[in-house]
Parts: C-alpha cells; structure tokens; sequence
C-alpha cells in the first residue's frame, strides 16, 4: 500500500536522498534534472518553486510513500491549463528499489481521484518512451489510451527518442 502527499518543506532531507540515489538510474530513462538540482539547496529551491505552483494553480507535486512511510517515488501534475481545457500533464518516477512492485500504478490511480476529484480537471496527458514498456503498461492498466506517436522528439544523452502520447478523460455521465 502506498500513500501520496504534496511535498513540504518538511520532506527536503528525505527528498535529496531519494534524488541523490536515483540520479543515475533516472538519468538513464528521462531527462536529467539540471545541475546542482539534488544539492541542498537547489532542492530548497525546488520545493519553494513546488509550493508556489500549487498555490498559483499551476502545478501539483505529490511525494508517494509505502506502507512503512520510505519515500519511493514522486508523481505530478504540470502544465495545469483551466480556461477552456481543465487538462495538465501528468509524470512520475519511481525509485530504483521500488520498480516493479505495482507503485506506479497505485499512484497514478491515486493521482486520477485527486485531479478528477477536488482539482477539477477533466483531461490528464502523459507520455513514455516505446522503450519503456513498463511504464506504457502503467498508463494503459490506469486506462490512458495512446493518440500520438512523435519520432525522434526527445534527446537523452546524445540520443533520439520517439515518445508516445497518452490521454485520460474525466468520466462524465453525459
């Protein structure tokens, strides 16, 4: 069982651990964070920008934890858009240790009752490499369904990726 909550102040000493021991399995999947990001205080920096976007309406950052309260993973919500779209752009990463184990899933499904719930939005988008299936299986059981296909759109050291794009919708009685 896991658990989500919005990043605070609070968890920065948790949180530069869990960056400074997934760095380089991270870096291998998705874009690196920039430079000096898990140092103390660029990860200051970074949860005061955290808590500004989500005041702001902007942004969700949510820190998801296991049964015994270990940080495990991160999932958000970026790119809120509200006049005429209600949508954003939901991401996650999950700690090295903890692949493979469901936690993926849990939170998205977690983060799907927040967004469609009490943030109110009706559209959530996210994306993955063709050469992540793991994390493609993970939107798909969450119901996400792939509308796009972009060749070579994103570059990871020195590299090319396709990325695949994926949509989930509000559902609605209508």
């Amino acid at each position: 069982m896991i658990s989500l909550a919005p990043v605070t102040h609070q968890d920065h000493e948790d949180l530069l651990q869990f960056e400074q021991e997934n760095r380089a399995f991270f870096e291998a999947h998705v874009t690196a964070r920039p430079a000096g990001y898990d140092s103390g205080p660029g990860l200051a920096a970074a949860i005061e920008k955290a808590l500004r976007e989500a005041d702001e309406d902007q942004g969700y950052q949510y820190l998801i934890r296991d049964a015994q309260s270990q940080l495990i993973g991160r999932i958000n919500l970026s790119r809120v858009r509200r006049a005429h779209f209600h949508s954003a752009e939901l991401g996650y990463r999950i700690a090295q240790r903890a692949c493979g184990q469901g936690h993926a899933s849990a939170a998205v499904r977690q983060m799907l009752d927040l967004a469609f719930g009490p943030l109110g939005l009706r559209r959530l988008e996210a994306h993955a490499r063709p050469t992540n299936p793991a994390s493609v299986r993970v939107l798909q059981r969450c119901g996400f369904v792939q509308f796009g296909h972009s060749r070579r759109s994103m570059e990871l050291q020195g590299v090319w990726h396709d990325r695949l794009y994926f949509e989930r919708h509000r559902e609605t009685t209508s």
